[in-house]
This record gives C-alpha cells, structure tokens and sequence, in this order.
C-alpha cells in the first residue's frame, strides 16, 4: 500500500510541476496555480509516507 502512494505522490508532483510549466509557458495563470496545488499535494503524499516509513522502522 505504502508503495503506490509513494508512486501515486510522484506522479501528482510530476504532473503538477508540468501543468505549472505549461500554464506559465502559455500566460495562464490559473493552470499555473493549479500545477502549483497539484505538485503540493504530491508534496504533501510524499512526507507523509516518508513519515509513516520513519515511525514503522
């Protein structure tokens, strides 16, 4: 379980960062925010399973 949310928090970090540069690449502001929310969520997915991995050991 603990490994698809890693892979699931890399991808939300890979395509955030994509729809950042997108949205930045095209002048659109909202898409640029949008990947901006998305990749802190990966973000976010990532500590915690980081933390849960620090505490199970």
């Amino acid at each position: 379980m603990a490994g698809s949310q890693k892979a699931k928090g890399k991808t939300e970090q890979a395509k955030g960062k994509a729809k950042e540069a997108m949205g930045r690449a095209v002048g659109n502001e909202r898409m640029e925010a949008e990947g901006r929310a998305e990749g802190a969520r990966g973000d976010a997915r990532q500590a915690k399973e980081k933390a849960k991995d620090t505490f199970k050991h």
